[in-house]
């Protein structure tokens, strides 16, 4: 062991010096790693719950493909604004500034009211009247101080019959306008595409896309901040043209397979003792491209 661990920052440095248990599970911990587009979009969010109310509220749909760092953006942003508990706020309620849920497997308006009566942690039974639900769920984020509604997995409305997804739609836009607050929609295209089949939907959502990723200079960023996290004792130049070229083709440009990947090769770096990955350790990760996945036989 080195003792400096130059080539780490210097949180991760103590770290190299555990044993490859407490490495192994550093390793695989969920972790936010900042890049310049996810900055902007959680900027684009911050400016939406600073907007003031009025009858037209501004939406953002943060699209791009699965797995591609959506859902960790917005977690990211729903932790930033502070949840006053109840013990603490005036009044004895909680004050939470975003909700945020997900559209239902099977989408339907009870239960996307009884999702946001959940993320509120409001008691309700599945029996209710939807238009039962509907007042609880309005009432309960008027006294709760909600200034904007998160609504992940969007592409879910699409597994509904047309009629479902007309509605579920309406209802979005009726959210807004009852609630004067803007709303995040999360997913893939299909969703913009559900969403611009409502003209009205359309002019409100501005779409923010996070596309995949190329590789250029922002993506050398992003493999050397990931590569410092890590707590491996000698440096793996994951930006170097080969390696990085080689992560990014097997990643098929998705943000989360190239966490992944990073991820399986790092444990194998540690549980062989070589302690840095090489373009072998990612050949001998046992890693399957996203788009083989399907055609794996069984």
């Amino acid at each position: 062991m080195s003792g400096d661990n130059p080539h780490l920052h210097p949180s991760a440095r103590p770290l190299a010096d555990q044993d490859q248990a407490a490495r192994i599970r550093r390793i695989r911990t969920e972790r936010w790693i900042g890049y310049a587009r996810a900055e902007a979009a959680l900027t684009a969010i911050e400016d939406l719950l600073t907007f003031p109310k009025r009858t037209r509220m501004p939406n953002l749909l943060l699209v791009g493909p699965t797995n591609n760092g959506k859902t960790m953006i917005v977690e990211k942003f729903k932790r930033a604004p502070p949840v006053i508990e109840a013990a603490d706020a005036d009044g004895g309620v909680a004050m939470v500034p975003v909700v945020k849920v997900q559209m239902p497997a099977g989408p339907d308006e009870s239960r996307l009211f009884g999702a946001i009566l959940d993320a509120l942690g409001m008691p309700f039974s599945p029996r209710d009247r939807i238009a039962v639900k509907q007042d609880a769920a309005v009432r309960v984020m008027r006294a709760t101080g909600a200034r904007l509604l998160v609504i992940d997995e969007l592409h879910n409305l699409l597994s509904g019959t047309s009629a479902q997804q007309r509605r579920l739609l309406n209802l979005l836009r009726w959210l807004g306008n009852e609630l004067q607050i803007p709303l995040v929609g999360v997913r893939t295209a299909e969703a913009l595409r559900a969403i611009r089949s409502d003209d009205q939907l359309a002019n409100r959502f501005e779409p923010f896309a996070l596309p995949p990723w190329s590789d250029d200079e922002a993506y050398r960023r992003l493999l050397s901040t990931l590569e410092a996290v890590l707590p491996l004792r000698r440096p793996s130049g994951l930006a170097e043209p080969m390696l990085a070229g080689k992560i990014l083709s097997t990643a098929e440009g998705v943000l989360g397979e190239v966490v992944a990947i990073v991820t399986r090769a790092a444990v194998l770096a540690i549980t062989s003792g070589s302690e840095a990955i090489s373009p072998r350790m990612i050949d001998g990760a046992g890693f399957i491209r996203p788009s083989e996945r399907r055609r794996v036989a069984i």
